[in-house]
């Protein structure tokens, strides 16, 4: 009598497993993928009663950077009306210079108010975007903006967006108070026409380095 064939069902139990190596590593990387992921956060009727006022508490205190936002859109708004008197009063002088009465020449002084003002308006710009940027990354998104003008510099999607845009209106205020400064400037020897023309190079330079990290928006 021959000795009975060992059937499938009785195999060594390592022949039923499959090497690792021979696992797809998509699957592989899903599941750790999966293992990795946060958990799903609580629904409302999870979550006992005192959890639920204090997580609420909590995410209602994002209402606290209003105290910035409504001072910066009134610093704002208070610069915007400091440089338009400014460019009046400049407008007010030179009618009277040309129409009324020219003894006082205005020559001296028109390009520097002009310009003052225009620092005025930039560093206001610098608030509004302060103000309305750290608006819509802490308590809402400003739809009416996103939704016709997408581009338009109050919509910004993070912090770093929010910095680099103010820092470009401020590097551009710090270019026109150069510009004022220069404007003032009377040369007493040829030194330091030099030394502002360097000045003017490296101002140069800077502003190129600054496009070239924004050359592809």
């Amino acid at each position: 009598m021959s000795d009975p064939v060992p059937s499938e069902s009785s195999s060594s139990p390592h022949s039923s497993q499959v090497p690792s190596s021979q696992v797809p590593s998509s699957q592989v990387h899903s599941s750790q993928t999966h293992s990795a992921s946060p958990p799903a956060p609580k629904a409302p009727h999870e979550q006992s009663p005192w959890e639920r006022r204090i997580e609420t508490a909590l995410w209602n205190s994002r209402f606290l950077v209003m105290l910035a936002v409504v001072p910066s859109l009134l610093g704002s708004l208070m610069l915007f009306i400091v440089g338009t008197l400014d460019i009046l009063t400049v407008v007010g002088d030179v009618l009277r210079y040309y129409l009324v009465d020219s003894s006082i020449d205005i020559h001296d002084t028109l390009v520097p108010d002009i310009i003052i003002a225009v620092d005025v308006y930039l560093i206001a710009i610098v608030l509004l975007i302060f103000g309305l940027g750290i608006y819509r990354l802490f308590v809402s998104r400003i739809d009416q903006a996103e939704v016709r003008y997408p581009t338009h510099p109050f919509n910004v999607g993070s912090l770093d967006q929010l910095k680099d845009k103010i820092a470009r209106v401020v590097i551009l205020a710090v270019i026109i108070e150069f510009f004022r400064a220069v404007v003032d400037i009377r040369f007493s020897t040829p030194l330091e026409a030099i030394y502002l023309a360097l000045s003017v190079l490296a101002l140069a330079a800077a502003l190129y380095l600054m496009s070239l990290g924004h050359k592809g928006e």
